[in-house]
């Protein structure tokens, strides 16, 4: 049956379902946005009547649990503000306190008056879109504040707990609006890959083989110098030649490809491993292939057990050359291609590549035996990791 304009009903009818479905979604997200940014604005000006009383000794010991304990009862269902919540809502205003200095963020004045009541706090926070974009820290003239407000309150207190310097919880709070981690995540991102200072950090020919100037500055943003790879079985690594222990960290990527793509970020798409291509004759197989859609290209992993050589480059040179002439498809960028291997020399690295006409980059990788000590102290043991891995 044909409606006026010769669409069907069911066209019509997909084509309206399809609108409002984004208006609905987009709602929700408004929606979401809006009680994460009042819970952040509560939590915030909770934790500044806690901190003012707490910290100028005008509540003994006792008095926060007192708090936690008849809120419950007078207030029965309420989650969320136990012993331990109160005082990461303390850590989260005392962290970020300078946020109300000089600023738009209207926090109620607890002053010394221990009988003010809660409700009084919530009335006068405003943390409206309109102030936002007014907002200019005197410190932080550039602090992301969209972000800031867009995260959990976990996620803020997975931050506090695990990074002191201002400049790299700025990083991780963007991290965390863009890329989305959970909080146990975010946790080993922060403890066990120490994003922050490896990030854009490893040798690349980028900015001179991209002509795309932010395309070059996102690649080199993308990628670490140096990965976590802890989930390689490493007793079998050593026992047989070089080709051998490259394979057996294939497999091991292979059968751990979530946590492998976790530790490379966003957008990534797993393609295949010793993925073939033959060129006039001459068999070429690809250790690892992904796709990454932030990105628009292909990727290219190339694994190697030991140091690094100056012959890998050209190998993956050959790839990267292969996959852009057979494999790359319309409205994609040219394939980039990173060597993953034992140990390098940076310097070296960077001066050898400059001839090279391929993006490429260098990165090392280590395993869980080479992990710091404190860390592997916070590890269970390893009979029962492979009890919860089900081996």
């Amino acid at each position: 049956m044909k409606e006026e304009g010769g669409n069907s009903i069911k066209e019509i009818v997909a084509s309206a379902v399809s609108q409002i479905r984004v208006a609905i979604l987009k709602s929700q997200e408004r929606a979401v946005k809006a009680v994460n940014q009042e819970q952040l604005a509560l939590y915030f000006g909770i934790g500044r009547f806690i901190s003012v009383n707490t910290r100028n000794r005008n509540w003994g010991k006792g008095i926060i649990e007192g708090i936690s304990q008849q809120l419950r009862q007078e207030l029965p269902g309420l989650r969320g503000f136990g012993l331990r919540h109160l005082k990461n809502m303390r850590s989260f205003y005392e962290a970020w306190s300078e946020l109300e200095t000089n600023s738009a963020i209207a926090i109620a004045d607890s002053g010394t008056n221990s009988a003010i009541a809660i409700a009084e706090l919530t009335e006068k926070i405003d943390i409206e879109e309109d102030v936002i974009r007014q907002l200019q820290l005197a410190n932080y003239p550039d602090f992301p504040l969209v972000e800031f407000l867009s995260i959990s309150f976990t996620h803020h207190i997975r931050i506090i707990e695990n990074v002191k310097d201002v400049e790299e919880r700025l990083f991780y709070i963007r991290y965390c609006h863009n890329y989305k981690p959970t909080t146990d995540d975010l946790s080993q991102i922060i403890k066990r890959q120490d994003l922050f200072h490896h990030q854009g950090a490893l040798p690349n020919n980028f900015m001179q083989t991209i002509p795309d100037y932010k395309q070059a500055f996102r690649s080199i943003q993308m990628f670490k110098d140096e990965y976590l790879l802890d989930f390689i079985n490493v007793e079998e690594l050593g026992m047989r030649d070089e080709e051998v222990d490259e394979r057996v960290i294939e497999n091991s990527i292979v059968h751990n490809v979530k946590n492998f793509i976790m530790a490379f970020g966003k957008g990534f798409s797993f393609i295949g491993n010793q993925v073939h291509y033959d060129k006039l004759g001459h068999d070429h197989w690809i250790d690892l292939l992904f796709f990454n859609r932030d990105l628009r290209r292909l990727v290219v992993f190339e694994l190697k057990s030991g140091d690094f050589k100056v012959g890998y480059l050209a190998q993956l040179s050959s790839y990267l050359r292969i996959l852009n002439d057979d494999d790359r498809r319309e409205g994609e960028n040219p394939p980039v291609g990173i060597i993953l291997c034992k140990n390098m020399d940076k310097e070296y690295v960077n001066y050898i590549m400059q001839d090279f006409r391929q993006p490429m980059g260098v990165a090392t990788y280590k395993t869980a035996d080479e992990m710091e000590p404190e860390i592997l102290k916070l590890l269970p043991p390893k009979e029962e990791l492979l009890k919860l891995m089900g081996e």
